[in-house]
């Protein structure tokens, strides 16, 4: 789903940092937990500024790359500078703008489950790319929009963090009820100055159920690095037995 520009405050807050070299407060809002903030200058970070598990994902990016939910176009930059073939997209049309301003060669407003007729070797999915899975019961049908966006062996490269730390008591245990939705299922409302976006489903999810619903689907995947803080790089590849 494509956003509007009166519903877009991230892609406000990235177009005034772009303008004028700072922003306002970016909140962030979820009924699971209590308000938080993005600093808007991380989204324009450069290499040396990068947590090692991005920097990795870069490296490993190969062929035709496609960056997904790309932002102000910090990945996509690198991989030019890095000789590499990219194209960015997103749904925030600010977000857009902004990169094709920083020189990001193709930079292009879309919802990556809307594309069809596309074939890529690597794509990338990073900041938590598995929230725009959205939930755990949509894991099927993202797998099922790889298998027609994917060269042959090609491979999709993502991070994404095991949030069960939050749910931790002082004994260790954890204090999950397992008859709820998985725990890694929230949902974000985001706000810049008077910009105020719908809510939206985002997916943190473990790797572990995510490795099983890859192998379901016929993929396998790889544990690639693991950072500081419960996050994780995950590299996705079709199994060769399929």
């Amino acid at each position: 789903m494509i956003l509007v520009k009166e519903k877009d405050p991230m892609g406000r807050a990235i177009a005034d940092f772009q303008k004028n070299g700072v922003a306002g407060r970016l909140r962030v809002f979820s009924p699971q937990f209590e308000e938080d903030e993005i600093p808007v200058e991380t989204l324009f970070r450069e290499w040396d500024e990068m947590p090692a598990i991005e920097q990795k994902a870069l490296q490993m990016a190969e062929g035709r790359i496609l960056d997904v939910g790309a932002g102000a176009g910090c990945h996509a930059l690198v991989l030019q500078d890095m000789k590499k073939e990219v194209e960015a997209i997103d749904i925030s049309p600010l977000s857009v703008e902004t990169m094709q301003e920083r020189g990001v060669e193709h930079a292009m407003l879309k919802d990556f489950f809307d594309i069809k007729g596309e074939k890529y070797d690597t794509i990338l999915m990073l900041m938590n790319g598995s929230g725009i899975i959205g939930s755990v019961d949509r894991l099927p049908d993202f797998f099922a929009h790889l298998d027609a966006l994917l060269n042959e062996g090609g491979r999709l490269i993502m991070d994404s963090s095991d949030i069960r730390y939050v749910f931790e008591e002082d004994d260790g245990s954890f204090a999950i009820n397992l008859d709820d939705s998985y725990y890694g299922e929230l949902e974000y409302q985001m706000q810049y100055k008077r910009v105020k976006g719908n809510p939206f489903p985002w997916l943190y999810i473990d790797f572990a159920t995510l490795q099983g619903y890859a192998e379901e689907a016929g993929y396998e995947a790889e544990m690639v690095a693991e950072g500081e803080h419960y996050d994780y790089l995950t590299c996705i590849t079709k199994s060769k037995n399929r």
